[in-house]
């Protein structure tokens, strides 16, 4: 049954509510939060109803009082998780920021790894996951925000396969050389695969999260996709962008204009550097305190004429590193002050406690340098919010090359927040540049955030996720169930003259690292004796593998065989050859010699009419880069000597353009009439065969989805029981198979519907 659009739900998932919820013994007062995401996420302009999912910030343990929570928050359309403290301290505390974010942020030194975090991880995800499923219906859409619940999206997609799954990652990936010390890390990519998009800030975490998946999980991208099953995940990159006109025109604001004459009077004529950031190691305190004390030492004639305002917000310094990092920064402030204040000025003016919006609002108007300098970042809010506030005024945004804005913001003076010098050389160029260039620069970076904004980001990734889903909702249609099984048997049936094409290496049997080891099971050469038995059968194997490796395997067996993408075929015992044997000079020879020696555990196959350069036991990154070399490096050669370039399933092959797996089904129809014609095959060099078919024809694409292939397998095991479920068999004992409990059903329902006829 179909739902209305205007029915269907849009769950966002947070660790969070947007919701403050205070009080105990059944006495609780509510408050919206004012997040960037929150406020996003509320103008975003949908038909679906939005709903959010996630804690309520307060652990309630009594019934009633979940129960009171729970009524007055279904009210805002919020759907509480209530959460234990012990649940809190090890998932919360405990895996996501002691053990996620100190690895995200390349602080591996601050990781900690301990069992209960990661069980109880887990488990926190499973109660997300069940106060989904309890609401979601068909039709909803999921948004999963953040690395707290990475393995929602995997866990949702057992229990719902075609629920329409996003998820935003907001902040850093780390590199694959980084992420694989996690211990868990194949359980969390195969958590984020379950989604059918998933975007990042930037395109560098895209880049390291598809490098993580390729060398974890062995599975291969194409640009931004990978296929898993009958479906693709879509990577992307979408920077989060803040409510652009909210600050822009803040100073209008009666309370804000109130705040920035405050402001201005709190710090006279002092020239005024402002530092906003929460208390983490990641954000790079103590090196922006020593790159000012380092200007100040070497820059005396500013003294006395400027102020730094260092604003940070209380965040786990109950934590032992936390506590450790405020000690530091209390000591490094007090250094500073005890060595160069006077009566009339302070350097550092140091706040340890939040500002309310228009507080903090004012101090960005007001300051004439943003001192924003984080060691890592997945985006910082902190310096768009600077840049957008100055509306008539000038201003310096001093910016770190390792935050994620970096990416947008490029007329900041960026820097290296680990240079000391660099930071005090960006202070003294902000200090010094003329009025002019800051508003030419200010302007330049307005109106890039004026248009990516947190609005903008929030439709952006809704209009991606909608259109990966539509996408994966067109390829599942593709898939093979029971009663696709029972009309291309009907079909089969009824056919007097039937053209069956097969592939070898990745459909007939599994992809070996090594060919030579790819010989025929007596299974699969049980299934083709049968199948070319029936006098209507005409029986093709179609592959790119040589004919004297064809003649050895399969040779003895009533079917006929096309070679080398079909540069020889064998019809009623005979070999026959459609091009001549190519000499292949010593030019291209060398070339393939040297990328076999360049990429360890790759391999040369030399045949008659081509040349395979293997490379499917090599590193993933390494394969694929060589991979694109050596067709770089062939191009121009191989269109001298009029040859093509193949690039298959972890193969490169060089050949005559001649002939290929579509000619030779050509030439198959061409000798003969077939009311029946199905081919099936997984590699791209199967996309020529199933584009030579007739209409009528029944195309199978095995592992990923082909556009020219009218059917799908998800696996190679699925196929030889595919195929016995043609000859009207029961399927026998063989290996798992992504399909195999819908192929049994399959097979069973043909079963009944023979009986019945």
């Amino acid at each position: 049954m179909l739902c209305k659009e205007i029915d269907m739900k849009l769950y966002i998932i947070a660790n969070r509510l947007p919701v403050k919820v205070a009080g105990t013994n059944g006495k609780f007062a509510f408050s919206r939060s004012e997040g960037g995401l929150a406020t996003g996420l509320d103008s975003l302009q949908t038909s679906y109803e939005k709903h959010w999912i996630g804690w309520p910030g307060i652990c309630a343990n009594e019934e009633k009082d979940q129960q009171e929570i729970n009524e007055k928050l279904q009210e805002m359309n919020f759907h509480p998780v209530f959460l234990s403290e012990k649940q809190i301290e090890n998932y919360y505390e405990g895996y996501s920021n002691s053990t996620i974010w100190p690895l995200c942020h390349y602080f591996y030194a601050y990781t900690l790894y301990k069992n209960c975090f990661w069980q109880s991880y887990q488990q926190v995800n499973r109660l997300f996951c069940e106060e989904i499923c309890r609401l979601v219906r068909p039709g909803d859409k999921v948004w999963i925000q953040d690395y707290q619940l990475m393995l929602l999206p995997g866990m949702l997609r057992k229990i719902y396969p075609e629920l329409c799954i996003g998820y935003f990652h907001h902040i850093p990936f780390p590199s694959y050389e980084l992420f694989r010390i996690l211990p868990e890390r194949a359980e969390i990519l195969k958590g984020l695969l379950g989604a059918d998009f998933i975007a990042f800030h930037t395109h560098d975490y895209m880049r390291h999260f598809i490098s993580a998946v390729e060398r974890v999980l062995h599975l291969d991208f194409k640009l931004d996709e990978v296929q898993i099953n009958n479906r693709v995940t879509r990577v992307e990159a979408l920077p989060m962008g803040i409510n652009y006109e909210s600050y822009h025109k803040a100073s209008e604001n009666k309370e804000v204009h109130q705040a920035i004459e405050r402001t201005r009077k709190l710090f006279g004529e002092h020239k005024l550097i402002l530092s906003v950031d929460r208390l983490d190691y990641s954000k790079g305190i103590l090196h922006r305190l020593r790159g000012f004390a380092t200007f100040l030492e070497h820059h005396a004639e500013y003294h006395g004429k400027v102020t730094l305002a260092m604003v940070i917000v209380p965040s786990r310094d109950h934590v032992g590193s936390y506590a450790e990092l405020k000690t530091k920064i209390d000591e490094e402030i007090g250094s500073i002050n005890g060595r160069y204040s006077t009566m009339n000025w302070t350097p550092v003016c140091y706040f340890y406690h939040g500002f309310s919006l228009e507080e903090l609002t004012a101090m960005y108007y007001v300051a004439d340098i943003a001192l924003v300098t984080p060691l890592r970042d997945g985006m910082n809010l902190v310096a768009k919010e600077y840049v957008a506030t100055k509306c008539d005024n000038p201003g310096v945004l001093i910016l770190s090359e390792m935050a994620g804005a970096a990416v947008e913001l490029t007329d900041a003076i960026q820097i290296n927040p680990n240079d000391t010098e660099q930071i005090e050389n960006a202070i003294c160029q902000a200090l010094e540049m003329p009025e002019e260039e800051q508003k030419q620069r200010l302007q330049r970076m307005q109106s890039i955030l004026s248009v990516q904004t947190v609005n903008k980001w929030a439709a952006d990734f809704v209009n991606e996720l909608n259109a990966t889903c539509m996408k994966n909702d067109m390829l599942r249609k593709k898939r093979i169930v029971a009663a696709t099984i029972a009309q291309i048997k009907l079909k089969y049936n009824q056919a007097k003259q039937r053209l069956i094409l097969l592939d070898y290496d990745g459909t007939l049997t599994a992809l070996k690292p090594r060919p030579e080891d790819a010989q025929p099971t007596p299974e699969l050469i049980s299934i083709l004796q049968q199948l070319a038995s029936d006098p209507a059968n005409h029986i093709v194997i179609n592959s790119g593998r040589d004919h004297f490796t064809l003649e050895k395997w399969l040779g003895s067996l009533p079917v006929s065989m096309a070679a080398e993408h079909g540069a020889f075929y064998k019809e009623n015992g005979v070999w026959h050859k459609n091009i001549k044997k190519k000499e292949w000079g010593a030019g291209i020879l060398s070339i393939l010699q040297m990328f076999v020696d360049r990429t360890p555990r790759s391999h040369l196959e030399v045949k008659e009419t081509a040349l395979a350069w293997h490379y499917r036991e090599s590193d993933a990154w390494l394969g694929t880069l060589r991979a694109q070399q050596l067709v770089n490096t062939l191009i121009s050669l191989c269109t001298r000597q009029k040859l093509q370039i193949l690039q298959g399933n972890k193969v490169i092959e060089i050949k005559s353009p001649d002939c290929n797996k579509g000619s030779e089904v050509g030439r198959l129809l061409a000798n003969r009439r077939y009311d029946f014609v199905i081919a099936m095959g997984d590699d791209t060099t199967d996309e020529d065969m199933f584009q030579a078919l007739p209409m009528s024809a029944i195309a199978i694409k095995i592992g990923s989805v082909s556009e020219a292939a009218n059917y799908h397998l998800s696996a190679q095991s699925d196929v030889l029981p595919f195929l016995r479920s043609l000859l009207g068999k029961q399927k026998t004992a063989t290996k798992e198979g992504s399909i195999k409990n819908r192929l049994t059903f399959a097979f069973d329902f043909l079963k009944d519907l023979l009986k019945t006829q």
